[in-house]
């Protein structure tokens, strides 16, 4: 892979594709056949393998009672995980998981998804664990802050996905049909007492001092710091320690990946500071192992966009931070300045850069006040530094260093009755992991029929798995028959 340094710093053109490569593969994805019970697993310290086999798998938010004539209502959404095999993802292989399987309290019956919830083995057990936040619907109030308290859940984890753990918080085996069994409570996460009457949100998962534990970070609702959460955690939901050094600000948080090998290193925490107008800004608290992360805080460029990798190969973290596309083009608003808009830029774990690149340029008048997405780090070809996909209206690019891969994958015009207007039919990407184990990352792309999921990218229908950054897919498939079809 070209190296991912300062190609296309300082100004320039919008990029343009270098490579034809990624016309889309033959035929839509279809329903996969009825489901079956993941196999029994040994334990694992990839926090995406659920059931521990040694094969990560993927996590999706599937609607509830999937109603393919109105694609675009808000219902709710239950959690499906799409196990992993030595062949790679096997759709026919799966749980899916509502808040009652989850053991999560009813509260205002919001739904579970991964937007919200996070993956982590908090007790080390080799089995990876469901984190929900949840709330009872009450509201409280500290200070002149009036809220309903949130407090993370813990769903723990067994040799056949989440809810299976014997002991405390389980039951045993998920069904065969692909329906969670279901289980006891889950356990609320103890919270330091400067946090625990509002409790938190912005939940991330991490190894923030890089000893080989996962870690939990969030935004205290009371706005009073940063918590973060340094595991093992035991059954009973306490954390090893806490700390609550970090300061807080408005926005969210976005953590670097967990090493799916095991490997301790230290995890960077990024804080965005949403921008209703436009790009935010970004503040960095670099990592360090035993020590956690550093509370003089590196402030980036502006950008609603991040993705952390080693991007130039030298097996040291990387993060990029760049537009997104999302920004309010209300009358008499401006646009960003040259250096944000149409830009990433890579910040170097040595100290090197920032490296700038272009990024492709949107079709005249494209531009509104939701954009196409965010950006996902990936390594095609296994040669140990990443390029970045980025979303782009017309569908995903690939950048690697100076070369551009267009990766297309397309919805149909008319999906059960419902049509797609051209400009929305191509699909989002939303991920990118090894899950065949052969070292090299295959890209997650979705998509939905109507107007919603090319609007708001929400509740998407249809899912690629490509076979790196070309043309063909590993498998695809549909998340229409996961749920039960409404009476």
């Amino acid at each position: 892979m070209v190296l991912l340094t300062g190609c296309g710093s300082g100004g320039g053109t919008h990029g343009k594709d270098s490579s034809k490569s990624g016309s889309p593969s033959a035929g839509p994805p279809s329903a996969p056949a009825e489901s079956r019970a993941p196999s029994r697993g040994k334990g694992s310290k990839d926090p995406d393998d659920f059931n521990g086999d040694g094969h990560r798998d993927l996590l999706l938010s599937v609607p509830v009672g999937d109603d393919r004539k109105k694609p675009e209502s808000l219902a709710p959404e239950q959690l499906a995980i799409v196990y992993g095999s030595s062949k790679g993802l096997d759709a026919a292989t799966r749980t899916v998981h509502s808040r009652t399987d989850l053991g999560i309290p009813v509260g205002e019956q919001r739904p579970v998804s991964t937007e919200d919830v996070v993956a982590a083995d908090l007790d080390g057990d080799g089995f990876s664990d469901i984190i929900t936040p949840a709330d009872n619907g009450k509201y409280v109030a500290e200070g002149n802050i009036r809220a309903s308290r949130v407090l993370p859940y813990v769903t723990w984890g067994g040799p056949y996905g989440p809810g299976t753990a014997d002991g405390p918080g389980g039951t045993g085996r998920s069904s065969g049909s692909g329906r969670s069994a279901g289980q006891k409570k889950a356990t609320p996460v103890q919270l330091p007492s400067s946090v625990s009457r509002l409790g938190v949100e912005d939940l991330v998962r991490g190894d923030f001092n890089g000893d080989g534990h996962h870690d939990l970070a969030a935004s205290a609702q009371n706005k009073s710091s940063t918590v973060l959460l340094y595991g093992p955690f035991s059954r009973y939901g306490a954390p090893a320690r806490t700390s609550t050094a970090l300061p807080w600000s408005e926005g969210g948080l976005v953590a670097d990946d967990i090493d799916p090998t095991g490997k301790p290193r230290a995890t960077s925490l990024l804080r965005y500071q949403a921008d209703g107008e436009g790009q935010g800004g970004n503040v960095l608290y670099r990592a360090g192992k035993g020590t956690g992360p550093s509370t003089a805080g590196e402030t980036l460029r502006e950008g609603n966009a991040h993705a952390f990798g080693d991007f130039d190969g030298d097996g040291q973290r990387d993060v990029a931070v760049g537009d997104d596309g999302s920004r309010n083009n209300e009358p008499g608003h401006t646009t960003e300045p040259r250096d944000v808009d149409g830009s990433l830029a890579v910040y170097f774990g040595s100290g090197k850069g920032p490296a700038t690149h272009r990024l492709p340029a949107p079709p005249k008048g494209a531009r509104d006040a939701f954009g196409p997405g965010g950006y996902v780090a990936a390594d095609p070809d296994g040669d140990g530094r990443d390029g970045i996909l980025v979303a782009t209206y017309k569908g995903a690019t690939f950048i690697d260093g100076t070369k551009r891969t267009r990766v297309l994958r397309r919805g149909a015009a008319k999906t059960d009755g419902v049509k797609t207007p051209a400009k929305f039919r191509h699909a989002r990407p939303v991920g990118a992991a090894d899950f065949d184990g052969d070292g090299k990352d295959e890209l997650v792309l979705n998509w939905g029929p109507g107007t919603f999921f090319g609007t708001y990218g929400r509740h998407p229908t249809h899912w690629w798995i490509t076979e790196g950054a070309t043309a063909r897919d590993r498998t695809s498939f549909t998340t229409t028959s996961f749920t039960p079809a409404p009476s």
